[in-house]
């Protein structure tokens, strides 16, 4: 019989229905595997209801989260953070049993927590099992209070990319092969910046902007002459580190970095203390129209 408890925490309040009493393994088979399931779900444009909504940002593996561990003797997830080192400006924890592999675990999620797992405030993920029990942290960091320029932070953004291209990699259920290093571009760094600092300004996450226009117009606009453009947005995410995990964590971004359509790109992040995420970040590929 499957069997499953939510811990929920909400601003200033931890509230812990349940929990195990030994850690589980943070590097137990099958924990990427959900992480990419629980992603893979959050792409979906719909809601729990079943409505049309814009995705969420994805989720960031976190080995600092699937190390913390809410103990049976009254520790609560805020003390479990702390000793694992993670410091969060929110968080939950669900754990389920009775799921024997990742795609029954991911199933069990998505139907009895959808709005968890959907939750825009979380920006990273940490999961561990042991057996047929699993935990899932859902939790986003506290920002620094000194982040790197956003033209440093975007070359570092290529940089992490071109080495994930240089290898193989499986992205959901797609299958890449390494493929030749993407070149920095002004102009799509250009239509990154208005996007990220739109998305900070306005408060919202998504490809298409409130007027409705999106990555292909705006890196029109900068005058890029595109025969393909595609674009990544994330959010809530201080370091390139995080935010290219978390796409590489994420099927259809996933994709995008690994696709050989694409020859440049650009990024750039903006930030907005009083907006919902804190820090907006775009990536912008594309390949130029021969003459």
């Amino acid at each position: 019989m499957t069997k499953a408890h939510v811990f929920v925490a909400v601003p200033a309040i931890w509230v812990i229905a349940a929990a195990l009493s030994a850690p589980l393994s943070a590097r137990a088979v099958g924990t990427d595997e959900l992480v990419s399931l629980i992603n893979a779900f959050r792409e979906q444009p719909r809601d729990c209801s079943g409505g049309s909504a814009p995705p969420p940002q994805p989720l960031a593996p976190s080995p600092a989260l699937a190390r913390a561990h809410p103990s049976a003797h009254g520790d609560d997830l805020a003390r479990a953070l702390a000793a694992a080192g993670y410091r969060a400006s929110t968080a939950t924890t669900v754990l389920i049993s009775g799921a024997g592999d990742a795609q029954r675990a991911a199933a069990l999620l998505r139907s009895r927590y959808c709005s968890s797992l959907r939750d825009r405030r979380f920006s990273e993920i940490g999961v561990a099992h042991t057996g047929d029990t699993w935990r899932i942290n859902l939790a986003r960091p506290l920002l620094p209070a000194n982040l790197a320029d956003w033209r440093e932070a975007a070359k570092k953004v290529l940089q992490l990319t071109n080495q994930a291209r240089a290898q193989s990699r499986q992205c959901g259920d797609r299958h890449f092969d390494a493929t030749s290093p993407l070149a920095w571009n002004d102009a799509l760094a250009a239509a990154a910046l208005v996007h990220s600092r739109d998305m900070a300004k306005r408060d919202y996450f998504s490809h298409a902007d409130p007027a409705g226009d999106t990555a292909a117009q705006r890196t029109t606009r900068q005058g890029y002459r595109w025969r393909t453009v595609s674009e990544n947005i994330a959010a809530g995410l201080a370091a390139p580190e995080q935010v290219v995990a978390g796409w590489l964590a994420s099927p259809g971004h996933c994709a995008n970095i690994m696709s050989a359509d694409y020859a440049e790109m650009g990024a750039a992040y903006a930030t907005r203390t009083r907006s919902a995420m804190g820090i907006y970040w775009t990536q912008v590929f594309g390949r130029q129209r021969q003459p």
